[in-house]
C-alpha cells in the first residue's frame, strides 16, 4: 500500500478484535516512530508497548466508561514525551507537536500492515503513569488503540459509535482547514 492508499483508508474503528502482532509487524511499528521527523532530530517521544495478556488486562483499569470498546485491543500503545527533551524556541514547545508527528506514521505504518491504530484521549494519565511505571515529569499524551477491524459491530458500542462504524464521519470542508498566503476569517 502507497502512504496516498494508507491516508485514505486509515479509520478510527472500534468494533476490533484483538489479533496479535507478529514481531515483524512489531518492529515495523518500532521503525516508523524512529524514523519520524523531529525538532534537531531531538526524538523526545517514548512509547510503552503494551501486549502481554496480563498487562493489557491492568490498562483496561485506565479507560473512560466511553472507552470500554478498546477492550478488544491487540494491544495499547501509551504516547508520551517531556518537554526538555526536546527544542524550546521562545515560546514554543515541540515535544507534542514532534510525539504527534511521531504518532501520524505510527497510525500510517499500522493501517498499512491492515490494523486499526485508534488514538484517544478517554484515559486516565495517572493511573496510566502508575500501571506502567511512567516517571512523573514524563507527559502521556495519549493511548494508540491497535487491533483488527472487525466486520461485525460489537454490541458494546453506543449508539453514536456504531454510526461512526458504519459510515466514516464528516470531514470539514478545505476552505475551512487550508488558507493560501494569509489567514483571513471566514
Amino acid at each position: 500500500m502507497d502512504v496516498t492508499q494508507a491516508i485514505r483508508k486509515r479509520r478510527a474503528y472500534r468494533s476490533l478484535d484483538p489479533e496479535p502482532l507478529t514481531k515483524e509487524e512489531l518492529i515495523q511499528l518500532e521503525t516508523a516512530i524512529q524514523l519520524a521527523p523531529s525538532c534537531f532530530n531531538n526524538q523526545p517521544w517514548r512509547y510503552v508497548f503494551v501486549t502481554d495478556e496480563d498487562m493489557r488486562k491492568d490498562m483496561q483499569t485506565v479507560l473512560s466508561d466511553g472507552n470500554k470498546w478498546a477492550n478488544f485491543a491487540s494491544m495499547y500503545i501509551a504516547v508520551c514525551a517531556r518537554k526538555d527533551d526536546d527544542c524550546v524556541i521562545y515560546d514554543r514547545e515541540y515535544y507534542l507537536f514532534d510525539a504527534g508527528l511521531a504518532t501520524g506514521f505510527l497510525i500510517l505504518q499500522s493501517t498499512d500492515l491492515g490494523f486499526v491504530a485508534h488514538p484517544i484521549a478517554g484515559y486516565s494519565p495517572k493511573k496510566t503513569r502508575s500501571v506502567l511505571n511512567i516517571p512523573e515529569d514524563m507527559q502521556v499524551i495519549a493511548l494508540v488503540i491497535i487491533g483488527k477491524h472487525r466486520d461485525t459491530i460489537r454490541t458494546e458500542l453506543s449508539e453514536k459509535q456504531v454510526k461512526t462504524e458504519q459510515k466514516r464521519p464528516l470531514r470539514k470542508p478545505i476552505e475551512e482547514l487550508i488558507y493560501y498566503n494569509q489567514y483571513h476569517k471566514r
